[in-house]
């Protein structure tokens, strides 16, 4: 089984946190690799550190020489929360009409949120889980917010 990683960040030195399309966040520090992958070592500079981005979702790239596949991340990393994505169809459809109505192509609107419009197909298909804050940027830009509504049952 492979899993999909949905969302890349950089922490302090060599570590990354990868949150999964199940939820999971998994935090990794590439520095326990350095001894059986040497090269890897040259992602103690912190600008090529900051320079990789999901392949996809199965694997991280730095450069031609760098990469690492996300699996090794979810097995060996430390799970650090479990985040129950958002329903992602209902977060689809309001995405695709919103769009539709102010007239906007995905491009235009991967323009004023800085996220590739590859993934803003990917949310519009509800194939992909957006946190939080991706989606109050997607609102944002389309001149609406972002209402989470929690309703917890009384005792």
């Amino acid at each position: 089984m492979f899993h999909k990683a949905v969302e890349l960040n950089y922490r302090e030195g060599t570590v990354l946190e990868v949150r999964f399309r199940d939820g999971l966040v998994k935090r990794f520090d590439l520095a326990v690799l350095f001894e059986k992958y040497p090269q890897l070592q040259a992602l103690k500079d912190r600008d090529l550190f900051l320079g990789g981005k999901l392949m996809g979702s199965y694997g991280i790239m730095w450069n031609d020489e760098l990469d690492l596949e996300v699996e090794t991340i979810y097995a060996e990393g430390k799970t650090i929360r479990e985040e129950k994505p958002a329903s992602n169809l209902l977060f689809a459809k309001a995405l695709s009409a919103a769009r539709a109505k102010q007239g906007l192509s995905q491009k235009q609107l991967a323009e004023l949120t800085g996220i590739d419009q590859s993934d803003l197909s990917k949310i519009e298909r509800g194939v992909s889980n957006p946190s939080v804050s991706t989606m109050e940027r997607i609102a944002t830009a389309l001149g609406g917010k972002l209402s989470i509504r929690i309703e917890f049952p009384t005792a």
